[in-house]
């Protein structure tokens, strides 16, 4: 069994943002919705903190022509942004995606991924 280990650094967005076009993994916090009750007065939303991979952009065009400055997207496209107390949802923290095992770069292409896949499975 490999046994490799990688240490996350978490950036507080209020602090600073990731560069444009960067993928990250990004901690998102807000509330799921109120669940289907017989009394609606007693029904709560749930908060929420999860971590997501996302990219951030600096300029997001969505599918209905909108344009966003300054956020994050997830695969399915949703746009979250830096955090917002009155958001529904908003990114917290990011952080930058470890490198592949073993190596220093998040991407490997053609014939350099074999090998380096079976140094990565054969490291003790």
């Amino acid at each position: 069994m490999t046994d490799l280990h990688t240490t996350v650094t978490w950036v507080d967005v209020r602090e600073r943002l990731p560069r444009a076009g960067h993928p990250v993994a990004a901690a998102i916090t807000g509330r799921y919705p109120a669940e289907d009750t017989a009394d609606a007065a007693t029904a709560r939303r749930q908060d929420f903190w999860l971590v997501r991979t996302m990219y951030f952009t600096d300029r997001h065009h969505t599918e209905d022509g909108e344009v966003h400055s300054d956020c994050f997207v997830d695969s399915d496209g949703v746009v979250r942004f830096p955090y917002d107390p009155d958001s529904g949802d908003s990114v917290t923290h990011w952080a930058e995606l470890p490198t592949l095992p073993g190596r220093a770069t998040h991407l490997l292409l053609g014939d350099d991924v074999r090998p380096a896949l079976r140094q990565a499975w054969n490291m003790r």
